[in-house]
């Protein structure tokens, strides 16, 4: 595509994203403070923090994917202009994420006790346990947030979610800081003393959010147009489901893949999965980053749509292509610069720096086809196209990833090198079938449909 088609949705692009980026950079930035902070008592905290996220995202990404199919249906509906729609849209998003928070918190609590049956080392289980239960807890306020956070950023209102994640961050450093090493008259508390940090610091994300969504004035012909919160519509629910779903679950392949290999990792020791922790962190900030151009992607190529502007729809997913591949390839060489650097803020053990240092040049090499596989969700959400990339996501990091990461790992003696090459394969599988997919469905989307004569 010329760039003069897609030179007009640049700046409109960026607008969204920014706001969107810092805010998806908050849910990760919160991990980040953790294993810096906890990083600093020991390999082992640091290695339990990395087996308890593992854990945990699986199942908070599935309630994230549910709440994400709000956005393309209120962007279509902002669109189209439809009051009532969005009105509808507010009220059940809410509901179906409260739901899946509530439900997703208990499940959590039940897998605590499971993890002993990992195969990780036993220190290692013993303190991920109780730690993995409280950051379940926190998955309640967190989907009530992404509730209402999805459905404001579906009408491009994105920087309040921006300030609010920013605040939060900000809350947690300090608690992080006040309960791990015991400051300013707190108990000392270690690793949990984070736990606790991001389950405050989630409940006034929800409650300040809540707070702007139902008081602004300027959404208040959306809130009116809701009824009775206390009677949600199950044609709505389903639909929010229906398309939020499939979310959900490719998010769970994903997510799951790599959270996998953390436990594939864990096998190798405590300090493979420590460096494991470091160069997973640093790269889930710069993937939150490219997510943000693709929830951008997702509002105009949906809102596009809505208006039956489907040319303007294919231009503003291929603009955000075009963003991503050059954020992510300056990202990547950054990374290849500071590879040595980096470790040091998590942890002084000489083999946990080392081996970090190697994850992160290949952590460099998959930035591209990370980023374009994330911003190739986003504009295929627009287009409500959902299933078949939860089907592309199985395949590619389940039938192909884990396995030929397995095999390299600990067939050929590898290592987290070869666990981690199984990823770079199952990502840029990923990035390259879902860019055919966003190019040929939009294409054909876009084309002129012939218009029946009667006789």
């Amino acid at each position: 595509m010329p760039l003069t088609a897609i030179r007009p949705h640049i700046k409109p692009t960026l607008l969204l994203a920014y706001p969107v980026v810092l805010s998806q950079l908050g849910h990760v930035l919160v991990n980040v403070c953790d294993s810096v902070m906890v990083g600093q008592t020991g390999k082992i905290p640091l290695a339990a923090v990395s087996l308890g996220v593992s854990v945990n995202t699986v199942v908070m990404v599935l309630g994230l994917g549910l709440s994400m199919g709000i956005t393309p249906l209120v962007a279509a509906a902002n669109g189209q202009r439809d009051v009532a729609a969005l009105g509808s849209l507010l009220k059940n998003g809410v509901w179906l994420s409260a739901l899946a928070g509530l439900v997703l918190a208990a499940v959590g609590l039940l897998i605590a006790p499971l993890l002993g049956y990992l195969n990780q080392p036993a220190e290692v289980v013993r303190l991920a346990a109780p730690w993995v239960r409280v950051l379940f807890l926190s998955l309640l306020p967190l989907l009530v947030f992404q509730g209402f956070k999805q459905f404001a950023e579906g009408l491009g209102l994105t920087r309040q979610a921006m300030f609010l994640s920013i605040m939060a961050n900000v809350v947690n450093a300090l608690l992080c800081y006040t309960l791990i090493f015991g400051h300013f008259g707190a108990p000392a508390m270690g690793m949990m003393g984070s736990a606790w940090a991001t389950l405050i610091s989630r409940i006034l994300m929800a409650v300040f959010m809540a707070t702007y969504v139902l008081r602004a004035q300027r959404l208040q012909a959306y809130r009116e147009a809701a009824g009775s919160w206390l009677q949600p519509a199950r044609a709505t629910l389903r639909r929010i489901f229906g398309l939020g779903a499939p979310i959900g679950v490719q998010m769970m392949f994903e997510m799951g893949a790599f959270s996998f290999s953390a436990i594939m990792i864990g096998w190798l020791g405590a300090t493979s999965l420590a460096a494991h922790q470091i160069a997973i962190n640093v790269a889930s900030v710069t993937y939150m980053a490219a997510s943000g151009i693709a929830a951008a992607a997702t509002i105009r190529v949906g809102y596009f749509r809505g208006t039956g502007d489907m040319p303007g729809a294919r231009q503003a997913g291929f603009t955000a292509y075009g963003l991503t591949f050059v954020f992510m390839g300056t990202m990547a060489l950054l990374l290849i610069l500071g590879r040595h650097f980096v470790p040091h803020f998590y942890n002084h053990d000489p083999e946990v720096v080392a081996q970090a240092a190697t994850l992160l040049l290949i952590a460099a090499l998959f930035q591209v086809s990370d980023g374009l596989q994330v911003v190739g969700l986003g504009a295929l959400r627009g287009l409500e196209d959902v299933k078949v990339p939860s089907v592309v996501a199985l395949l590619a990091y389940w039938a192909f990833a884990l396995p030929i990461g397995y095999w390299l790992g600990f067939g050929l003696g590898l290592g987290a090198i070869g666990v981690w090459v199984g990823l770079l394969t199952g990502l840029t599988l990923v990035a390259g079938v879902l860019l055919w997919r966003f190019r040929q469905h939009s294409a054909t989307l876009a084309r002129p449909q012939p218009v029946a004569v009667g006789r």
